[in-house]
């Protein structure tokens, strides 16, 4: 794609969508029919993203985002996983994350990152899995190293991620976790626009025992639900992004407090009282959405996947069209807590699991 075609495609779509936006905030009526329809079923069915500047509009876990970039499935320092669910797509300023935390992990030690999960190619409810990814912010990494060879489709489909925790249970499988595993968490919050890392709170114990020196990395490691084989990492809203709701920085320390001891009570592991709920995302419909994701679903496409696709194999040139820098299985109460159990009203509770969608992530 030349630059000048590029940089057209660009202005008509932004020019389309700001008329989209304009036109629904003046005379809401005339917004198309599909703005009924289930959010899931149009977002996943779009195969590649929306041609204008990168904006993400509404939260992590109900939004949708423009100007999005997938990261190569093959780059020298990185596989990703899962290729068939075509969520590779982020935000360029996550995408480019992505490609430097993998450069750096191989500098730390780490063979290469699987990456799992990032964000459909615009964002919005996913057909299946999170509830979160919406904005193209947040992006998934396996604990499980990246092999040496490059892994088929096939193989890619199948192989699963490694849990680090023991059994059903709370703690650290001491034969799968390593101080590599902690260095790679470590990297992940070193990044200024890194805000929130999620881990198992088996995962999040083992740092509060065993970090020494510099602890105050681990603010921004939190612990959550799932992600006993993978991490979560989030970023912040980026600069442009107006229609971007942000989530409020963790609290001030390491978070090996009060708030951690709570995971290891009975309480985060009761079964669901309604566990026959629907979940958010198979019930939001494009209404519910920002007034600018009708818009994002209906701008234009860039020509080809490969225009905004970073990096590959042995190769880590920005595409072509990408803009220069600016539902938790129930639990069996616990027989020992591996913490003193504390008063509930004395401890900051994490959001409860909703009855409809989970956990916000």
């Amino acid at each position: 794609m030349s630059g000048q075609f590029r940089k057209a495609l660009i202005r008509k779509g932004a020019a389309l969508l700001a008329l989209t936006i304009g036109i629904g905030a003046i005379c809401p009526m005339t917004t198309p029919s599909h703005a009924e329809e289930l959010a899931k079923n149009l977002f996943g069915a779009t195969k590649l993203p929306a041609a204008t500047e990168p904006r993400s509009y509404g939260f992590y876990s109900k939004g949708c985002f423009s100007g999005g970039v997938a990261i190569a499935a093959d780059g020298p320092t990185w596989q990703a996983m899962r290729l068939s669910r075509n969520r590779r797509w982020g935000h360029p300023t996550m995408i480019r994350l992505l490609e430097k935390f993998s450069r750096d992990a191989v500098k730390d030690g780490w063979p290469g990152l699987l990456i799992g999960d990032i964000s459909q190619p615009r964002g919005g409810p996913m057909l299946t899995g999170h509830a979160s990814h919406q904005i193209g912010l947040d992006a998934d990494v396996w604990f499980t190293p990246m092999p040496k060879e490059r892994m088929s489709a096939s193989r890619r489909e199948t192989l699963s991620a490694v849990s680090m925790i023991k059994g059903s249970g709370l703690t650290v499988d001491e034969r799968r976790w390593s101080e590599s595993r902690m260095r790679l968490l470590k990297r992940a919050a070193s990044y200024p626009e890194v805000e929130r890392i999620l881990v198992h709170p088996g995962i999040k114990k083992k740092l509060c025992d065993t970090v020494t020196g510099d602890r105050s990395w681990l603010r921004k490691v939190r612990p959550f639900w799932g992600h006993d084989a993978h991490f979560h990492v989030r970023i912040g809203c980026q600069p442009g992004s107006s229609g971007c709701k942000g989530q409020s920085l963790p609290p001030a320390g390491d978070g090996c407090d009060q708030s951690l001891a709570w995971w290891f009570t009975e309480e985060p592991w009761r079964p669901n009282k309604n566990p026959d709920a629907p979940k958010a995302r198979d019930v939001m419909k494009i209404s519910a959405l920002p007034k600018a994701c009708l818009a994002v679903l209906n701008a234009p496409s860039p020509e080809s996947e490969a225009v905004v696709t970073l990096g590959g194999r042995g190769d880590t040139q920005t595409a072509a069209a990408v803009p220069s820098e600016p539902a938790v299985e129930a639990v069996p109460p616990l027989a020992a807590n591996a913490y003193s159990a504390t008063p509930q009203s004395a401890i900051p509770v994490p959001r409860p699991r909703a009855k409809v969608g989970g956990a916000d992530r």
